[in-house]
């Protein structure tokens, strides 16, 4: 089905001239799995499925890999890993939890005891899936240390997932260290030259039980929830500063990990969705981690966010969950590559509020944890469609870069894309939020494009919308016509595609992102 871009008929408010670039100088490079997901350890076998696939969550990443050809990485750990310990006489796991309350309707189990089967699980991956396993520190336990990683161990070198070619590229060594000092798992004057220290005796056991010197796999450091972005204290800075890379587990940390939320919804305080949305707080939020990224940099280490979403403690109900969410998420993870970030992995968890995938049927209310009249089916949430405008908006050329374009307009950002050096495509976000609550027509913004350097300069275009009825909508998106929100994850509907002229430019309504493809 075709449809003319100018058929779309909104009271345009503003138009703004839109400068791209021809070629992309020396804008960073993007991999087709920019958008990872972090999943939260104790329920790990819900999303993939323990004695058979789960089938729903693995046509969510499929979609993407056919999107890029690459697998989303995925990272199994967070708070729940440092409370994870191995038995081999459990099949699977055995866990605790506490009793859900209005704010955390799907709390994190407290006690996790696996068993082999548990971590077999990564079998149901596609093929190609790198995976980061989280181990206990906080537990402070060298013997745990050392079952676990045997236990990863085993399950990686097993037939299943060798012939998948699911790879362990990477262990963790405990989840936010530096909350340890707020949380129990030590005392309350922990300090950085404390942590790499112990951090030093404990991945020594483990590096040596994993014998990651005859292997691929390699380590996270840090992990923490925040950076203080000195050498004196938690952050990259501080545990380079404290000697963590010459020690002898230290030469085997490739990559540095870095958490972040936008904000906190732990204690009942929400935030408003347009100050999720909006562009000047991604950038302030993601640049303060500048020094840290380049510190890391500096020493030829990967810089990642190893988890991160909206708001922390399982996201805002009204915020975290909704249309807006979607155009956070998209502009976040790409506004993320300009930084030197290399992957950006959205924390999950079985009905967190701010998932891409609800990968199982819930029987109570995500947002205040309400026994449902009816189970909530395996769904997507609107944050899936960034994830498959990103997977888009790459391609699967493996040569992609990706470059900001440069826009005066406090609402609307954008992306160019190159390959092998040739504008591809370009993504553009209108951030302004449209809500039920709105009382004024919504808007529209007149994009005039023009272009800058040598190349060809192209002169029509093909369109695709993420069409969203309010931006604090939790369903009904449209993706070039299509959606996701399928029994099975697999796309619906009838495509739709529109054209137009370079000279006409292309009017984005508030809360729409688009995909543009240059001919």
């Amino acid at each position: 089905m075709h449809a003319s871009w100018v058929t779309l008929i909104l009271p345009l408010v503003s138009a703004v001239t839109v400068p791209i670039p021809l070629s992309p100088g020396n804008a960073p490079s993007v991999s087709g799995n920019l958008v990872s997901l972090s999943i939260e350890q104790d329920r790990w076998l819900d999303w993939v499925g323990n004695v058979t696939r789960n089938s729903f969550f693995f046509n969510t990443l499929d979609n993407l890999v056919s999107l890029t050809g690459d697998a989303p990485t995925i990272r199994i750990g967070a708070d729940s890993e440092d409370h994870t310990n191995f038995n081999p006489s459990v099949p699977f796991i055995q866990q605790l939890f506490p009793p859900p309350t209005t704010t955390v309707p799907y709390p994190e189990a407290t006690s996790i005891v696996a068993g082999p089967g548990f971590y077999k699980g990564a079998q149901f991956l596609p093929t190609g899936t790198g995976v980061t396993w989280g181990v206990n520190f906080g537990g402070k336990n060298l013997t745990a240390v050392f079952l676990e990683t045997q236990a990863i161990l085993a399950a990686f070198a097993s037939p299943a997932l060798a012939n998948a070619g699911i790879t362990l590229d990477f262990l963790e060594l405990g989840n936010e260290a530096d909350l340890y000092r707020n949380n129990g798992l030590r005392s309350s004057s922990y300090s950085i030259s404390q942590y790499t220290a112990e951090w030093i005796t404990f991945a020594t056991n483990m590096t040596r039980t994993a014998n990651l010197a005859g292997s691929d796999t390699r380590i996270w450091g840090a992990a923490f929830a925040g950076s203080s972005h000195t050498s004196t204290d938690f952050s990259p800075q501080g545990i380079f500063a404290n000697n963590i890379l010459t020690s002898e587990p230290g030469k085997f940390i490739n990559t540095i990990s870095q958490h972040h939320y936008s904000g906190s919804f732990c204690f009942g305080s929400g935030g408003l969705l347009q100050d999720l949305m909006t562009k000047a707080t991604i950038r302030s939020n993601l640049s303060s981690f500048i020094p840290d990224i380049q510190a890391t940099q500096s020493h030829n280490l990967d810089y990642v966010l190893g988890e991160t979403n909206s708001y922390s403690c399982h996201g805002a109900p009204g915020v975290s969950n909704t249309a807006g969410a979607a155009l956070w998420t998209l502009d976040y993870a790409l506004f993320s590559s300009q930084l030197g970030i290399s992957k950006v992995f959205f924390h999950e968890g079985i009905g967190y509020k701010y998932n891409l995938i609800q990968p199982e049927t819930l029987t109570r209310s995500t947002l205040d944890g309400s026994p449902l009249a009816t189970p909530l089916k395996p769904h997507v949430q609107p944050q899936y469609y960034a994830a498959i405008i990103t997977a888009e908006a790459i391609g699967d050329s493996g040569q992609t870069q990706a470059l900001e374009i440069n826009i005066n307009d406090a609402r609307i950002a954008g992306y160019a894309f190159y390959e092998n050096g040739a504008l591809k495509r370009a993504v553009f976000i209108n951030s302004l939020a449209f809500l039920k609550s709105t009382t004024t027509n919504r808007t529209s913004t007149h994009l005039a494009l023009t272009f800058s350097g040598t190349g060809t300069k192209p002169t029509t275009f093909s369109v695709k919308r993420l069409v969203i009825g309010h931006a604090d909508d939790g369903s009904g998106l449209t993706w070039g016509g299509q959606t996701y929100e399928t029994a099975d994850a697999r796309v619906g509907g009838t495509a739709t595609s529109e054209t137009g002229t370079v000279a006409a430019g292309i009017d984005i309504p508030a809360t729409q992102a688009i995909l543009v493809t240059f001919n």
